[in-house]
This record gives C-alpha cells, structure tokens and sequence, in this order.
C-alpha cells in the first residue's frame, strides 16, 4: 500500500572531535588564517581520529537520526550512504554502516555523487518511501576528506574536513509535507575540474600513481567557483516552481557549505536575505556529501526550522552535479534531544589476517598530537599498523579463532 506523504521524522550528525585550524595549516603551506578566510570563510575543519571511518562516522549520524526519529535500528528497511570517500572500494560503506548500527534486515548501498550524493540519495529515498516499497529509509553523508588531501597543495588542502550527517524518511498516512520538489543535473564537461586521477579502473593504483601524488583530490578553482554561483541557483529555482512555490514561500536555504563567496553570491543572485540561509561553514569547511545534512541537523537543533516550514537544501559537486530539494518540513524540532542519549560510539568488524596502513596523514598527526598530546596518539586498535609500516611475518587473527577484530568510533 502506497503511503499519502514521505517525510523527516528524524535527522543526526556528527563531527570528529580534532580541530585543524587556519593557522595549523599556515605551518604547512604558504598562507594565513586572513587569507583563507576572506577567500572561503572557512576558520577551522574537523579532523577524523585515527580509529574513525566513514563507516563509523556515519553510524554514529544514523544512530541519533533514528534515535530522533523514536525509532529502533530494525525499523530502518534501507541504508543509502553518499559519499565519495568509501572505506573500501568494495564492499559499500553502507554495508558496515548497517552492522555499525545493529540492524539485521535492511537492505543497505552507497551512493556516489560527490557533494551533491545526500540530495541525490534524499531523492532516491523518497521515490522509494512514496512508492509503498520501504517505510523507513536511512539517508546519510559521511565524508572523510582529510585523508585524500595533498597537504602541499594550498588551493585543496584549505578547504575540506571531515564529519556526517543523517536523515530518516518515513511513510505517512497523512497527506502534505515531505518533498515537494526536486532538481538534479550532472554537467560531465566539468568532469575533470574537481577529480582524482587515479585508484579507479581508468588508472589503477601503481608505485607511479603514487609517486606522482595521484591518489589527491585535484581541482581547478576558478572553474568550479562559475559552475557552482550559476547552477546552484538555477537548480534550488527549478527545485522551488516544481513545487509550486516561489522563493518568498521558503523559510530557510541549506545550501552545500562549499566556500562563503558562493553562498553569498548565490544568495545576491536569487535576491535571499542571508538571514533566510543557514551557514556553518566556517567551523567544518567543505564536508561534501556530509555538509547538507550536516547543516540540516544543526538549523534544526538551533531553532531556525519549525512545523509548517518549507526548506530548500542544494549542493553541487563533481562530475559536475547539482540537486536540490525542496521539503515540508513536519517534525517537531524537540525531538532532537533523543539524540542526546546516543554514546558517539561505533565499531565494524575487520578482516582476521589484514593489517591497514596508518590512515591519519603524518602532517596532520604532528598538529593534532602536539595541540593534545597523547590524547591523539596513534591508539592501539586491532586491524591497524603504522603507515609505510612492514606487513607482519605472521597475520593477525582473531581471539579465540572467533570473531573477527573490530574498530571502534
């Protein structure tokens, strides 16, 4: 049976603990914290732990989503995870994500859309809930986007950081609210401004791959800064008459926290008072895929979405893509202090005879150990080993011959 509406009842994030700040990377490159933030606005981005994955990240997002949503973690039928820092290759982060939160029956794929991956999942979400074939859907962002940076490269390494964020869509029999309508595009004559050259299938992983620094996210910042002033606007107004509204009808703009200048400039165009956009960029940076529903979560906690609203969030990313969506929105904002009782912790299994490379690069963990001393030490955690490490003469099993080791968030 088909349901009469799809809407938030719930809605998580999370953000790592360690801080790299403006002036943490003038030690690295040639810059300031002035001149990153008059360009970006940007003063700080969050920093992943060593033991901290995507999959760990994202849980933790899902779990206090579902929490807000008053709901248990078998209700959730479908897991959909964008981003485009996986864990592994194979098999989807959304996979471990599904363990990470101990659910037993949901079917569970990651989504790949670079930045733009929450709306386009958000979407996909919805046509799966309106459409009778699941009740509860799990949407997530979990991005971690440090350990993919060239700390020499001043025009990247400035701008991302790391975190998640989550969202439940849930059958209704009620009619109204939920998603009103949406916009997605993909440009690929932009496909090679924001990319990274190697690791896939077009050039495999190889000691010169390597050597050359192409496992580091490139782009090319002029052209990306056109792409995004001009389609996140044209994408948020074709979001907006698909629903039949005009600008005047939307309360809040949760746009993709890629740089302030284009927030801003986005904002000028469509003629929206900043005081109708929620930003937070300048405290996680660019969190691809995590930033919308990061910032989502974050308006919603603090005040600035009530019942009856209606919220347009938009985000570009590479490839180059857009979505926007515009949605009802229908929860009670207090239902965001369930997610207070949720632990922020979580833990997968790992192989029982694999070792990973050291994953925090050693630029950041100089910074982060000397701000926190041993607290951000390289911690003992099963299935890790320091990175350019030797493999071990012997694998490394599990206790007992059993389970199989586990990291924990």
């Amino acid at each position: 049976m088909q349901p009469r509406s799809a809407r938030i009842t719930g809605w998580g994030m999370y953000a790592p603990e360690g801080v790299l700040t403006n002036e943490d990377l003038a030690r690295l490159v040639d810059t300031s914290d002035e001149w990153i933030f008059t360009r970006t606005g940007i003063r700080e981005r969050r920093v992943a732990a060593p033991h901290e994955t995507a999959a760990t990240m994202g849980a933790i997002a899902a779990k206090r989503a579902i929490a807000t949503a008053g709901l248990e973690a078998d209700d959730i039928d479908m897991i959909l995870l964008a981003t485009c820092t996986p864990d592994y290759w194979l098999p989807s982060t959304a996979a471990f994500v599904k363990e990470a939160i101990g659910n037993r029956r949901a079917a569970a794929m990651d989504v790949s859309a670079a930045c733009s991956g929450f709306v386009y999942g958000f979407a996909t979400a919805d046509a799966m809930v309106r459409s009778g074939m699941y009740r509860h859907v799990l949407v997530i962002g979990s991005e971690l986007l440090t350990r993919f940076l060239d700390f020499t490269d001043r025009s990247t390494c400035i701008l991302f950081g790391d975190g998640a964020g989550a969202v439940v869509l849930s059958a209704s029999d009620e009619p109204g609210g939920g998603m009103l309508g949406a916009e997605l595009t993909t440009d690929p004559e932009g496909a090679y401004f924001i990319w990274m050259p190697s690791g896939g299938s077009a050039s495999p992983p190889s000691a010169q791959t390597v050597s050359r620094g192409e496992h580091y996210i490139r782009m090319e910042g002029r052209e990306t800064y056109r792409y995004a002033t001009k389609t996140l606007a044209s994408t948020a107004v074709t979001a907006i008459e698909r629903a039949g509204l005009t600008q005047d009808d939307i309360a809040l703009f949760v746009p993709h926290q890629a740089n302030l200048r284009i927030i801003e400039f986005v904002a000028r165009s469509m003629g929206i008072d900043m005081g109708r956009v929620y930003v937070n960029v300048e405290r996680y940076g660019n969190t691809s895929a995590a930033s919308v529903p990061i910032a989502l979560a974050e308006a919603v906690d603090s005040g600035r979405v009530q019942i009856g609203d209606n919220i347009v969030f938009v985000a570009f990313g590479a490839g180059f893509t857009s979505g926007a969506a515009v949605v009802e929105w229908t929860a009670d904002p207090a239902n965001g202090v369930r997610a207070r009782a949720v632990v922020p912790t979580a833990s997968v299994h790992l192989p029982a005879d694999w070792r990973a490379a050291a994953p925090v690069p050693p630029e950041l963990a100089d910074i982060l150990a000397r701000r926190n001393g041993s607290a951000l030490a390289e911690p003992e955690v099963p299935g890790s080993s320091q990175r350019g490490a030797p493999e071990p003469a012997e694998p490394v099993r599990a206790a007992s011959g059993s389970v199989p080791p586990k990291v924990t968030a």
